[in-house]
């Protein structure tokens, strides 16, 4: 059925913002050594099944610095967003790579337009976590184009998909809440790759007449995906961690823990002024404020280091590469007593280190098992169901041999 052409209207605005993250897409990812888009991280979180439920689709807000004016539509206003990015985007990209407002990193659910699509344009589908759209307006410069963003709860779509919130229901009712049938005379959806473990193809067609296309799993290869008639090659297939996705992960786990790695080193450097002969602050400032720095050099490193050095640390799971590291990391300092570097400590002392180290590191690089494609969520639970016990008991153990250390 023909569809009339929408029609452009400019509405002024503030500077306009622009922003970058990913939008995966497509059913079963072909896995390579690595992991998924730095903006879109492996998630590993438990599935939650969503209820049905009528949406009722409020008119997103064209007050947003992105947002260059809006379209008439046979179906309503629709708002027109930039495709660039400004400093804006990088700094709100940057505050929630380091947790300050990451859940309310987020765009209001409904449909968009990019460029001057018309009723033959394809309809591009995403989630609400700011990140993610903004990667993917960036990447359809010259490309005229639907966004149909859904409400994810402000969570990037592989982890919306693992918890239900980008799924079936959300499509099915986002689509017939923003009357996309009366928008586009095809009736074709282009779904992230990711976004597969939460929908149905087959009942999103039965539902709401709309066929589900699982594009690339990159933002950056839909110009390529779409001019090529939505086929996507192997290569676009393939989920990838290089080496900048893991360490763009390293901000938001170095705070995750941080205010607990604070905590023991603290703890250590009071204990530290235990002794057969009494407590001593000199023993405080000398054995204390070392055995602080070390465990937060310990903290910071495993939280660099893990990461980086994924795909050559030793082992699949990512509790055994941890401990790995740590044992590098008690090697090292070994090598920094025998040198006479920094106070000398007993056997029982260094023994604790032995255990404490390790265990730190191992549950540090066991924290991005949520953000890689080593693992699947079985094999998650499996492995923190034996590794946190272990590392549990290697840090009392750990701390306990350096307690007495301190008397002997």
């Amino acid at each position: 059925m023909a569809q009339s052409q929408p029609e452009l209207q400019e509405v002024p605005q503030s500077d306009p913002l622009r922003l970058g993250a990913d939008v995966p897409t497509a059913a079963e990812p072909r896995v390579a050594d690595g992991g998924s888009e730095a903006g879109e991280s492996r998630c590993c979180c438990s599935a939650v099944k969503a209820s049905r439920r009528e949406i009722v689709q409020s008119p997103p807000s064209t007050n947003e610095p992105w947002i260059l004016g809006t379209l008439d539509t046979p179906a309503g206003v629709v708002p027109r967003v930039d495709t660039r990015l400004r400093l804006a985007d990088h700094l709100g990209t940057w505050r929630v790579r380091w947790g300050i407002g990451r859940m309310r990193y987020r765009v209001d659910p409904g449909l968009y337009a990019v460029g001057r699509p018309t009723a033959e344009s394809p309809v591009l589908v995403s989630a609400n976590y700011k990140m993610s759209f903004d990667k993917l307006r960036s990447q359809l410069a010259g490309i005229d184009a639907w966004v149909l963003v859904l409400d994810t709860r402000g969570v990037n779509v592989w982890c919306s998909a693992a918890k239900g919130t980008f799924g079936t229901d959300e499509l099915v009712g986002r689509v017939k809440a923003n009357r996309l049938d009366e928008i586009v005379s095809h009736r074709t959806l282009v779904l992230p790759q990711l976004a597969a473990p939460g929908v149905a193809a087959h009942q999103v067609k039965n539902r709401c007449g709309f066929r589900v296309v699982y594009g690339p799993v990159r933002a950056a290869d839909l110009p390529a995906f779409l001019a090529n008639g939505m086929k996507a090659t192997p290569r676009m297939r393939e989920v990838t961690f290089p080496f900048l996705d893991r360490v763009a992960l390293v901000p938001i786990e170095l705070v995750r823990w941080a205010k607990y790695a604070v905590l023991l080193a603290v703890v250590l450097l009071l204990l530290a002024g235990l002794g057969p002969e009494g407590y001593s602050w000199r023993r405080v400032a000398e054995i204390g404020a070392f055995s602080a720095g070390l465990l937060l050099a310990v903290y910071v490193a495993s939280n660099i280091l893990g990461p980086a050095l994924l795909p050559w640390l030793p082992g699949r799971a990512l509790s055994l590469k941890g401990a790995c590291l740590g044992l590098a990391f008690v090697a090292a300092l070994a090598g920094a007593f025998l040198l006479g570097l920094g106070p000398t400590e007993s056997r029982a002392a260094c023994l604790g280190w032995g255990l404490l180290i390790p265990a730190v590191a191992s549950f540090i690089t066991m924290s991005f098992v949520g953000s890689t494609t080593y693992t699947s969520l079985s094999g998650v639970r499996r492995e923190m169901w034996i590794a946190i016990p272990l590392q549990a008991i290697a840090a009392v153990a750990g701390i306990a041999f350096w307690i007495a250390g301190r008397f002997m």
